[in-house]
């Protein structure tokens, strides 16, 4: 790489992570002047610079020299197509999609935003089907007291109740994962042709 690809690319680095050229030589501990003259490419950052560099920006020196934004849209369809995890496993897709994005939001355009929607998508799914899930609980527990205290008469209330029950937890599960599915297809066809993901909630 010349001189003045990496220039640009340090310049980038250090606007995407918000670091003016006075924070980053605080941060580096090197001059302000240094940092303008590296970033100026009146100078190339030796080998002490680049560890110091490195560090501010918490990623490998020698990443620092590969480092470039570049557009992937496969690697987006996929970060978004992770999500279809949770239909299975909730808390599993959470965790993949989390750690797709968190291996490529500065390294791929538009991934860092399309992560922390779909990771807001995928964790608020979650929490209202547990919720959901917390109130079938609620009502087979009533079914099952309801039961016991009433005699053989009662017995199909009771058996009404119970199945009221889990026809509301199959009616959750279906409609929350339709919800996601038709959210993560939709989206997936956005991103394929160069459209923005949008997610709600």
């Amino acid at each position: 790489m010349n001189n003045k690809e990496l220039t640009r690319r340090l310049k980038e680095l250090r606007k995407r992570k918000g670091f003016s050229q006075e924070e980053l030589a605080e941060k580096t501990g090197l001059s302000l002047r240094t940092i303008q003259r590296i970033e100026n490419g009146e100078t190339e950052p030796r080998s002490d610079s680049l560890k110091r560099l490195s560090r501010a920006f918490d990623i490998p020196a020698d990443e620092i020299i590969d480092w470039t934004i570049k557009e992937d849209r496969g690697f987006l369809m996929s970060l978004n197509l992770s999500g279809l995890i949770a239909v299975l496993f909730p808390i599993l897709g959470i965790l993949v999609t989390l750690m797709m994005w968190l291996s490529k939001k500065d390294k791929v355009h538009g991934a860092k935003q399309l992560g922390r929607s779909i990771l807001n998508f995928q964790i608020t799914l979650t929490v209202l089907y547990l919720l959901g899930s917390i109130s079938t609980i609620f009502m087979l527990l009533k079914a099952f007291d309801d039961m016991q205290a009433t005699a053989m008469s009662g017995a199909e209330t009771t058996a009404d109740s119970i199945t009221s029950a889990f026809m509301l937890q199959l009616l959750i599960y279906g409609v929350f994962n339709a919800y996601n599915i038709v959210f993560t297809i939709v989206n997936t066809l956005r991103i394929k042709r160069g459209k923005e993901a949008r997610y709600f909630p």
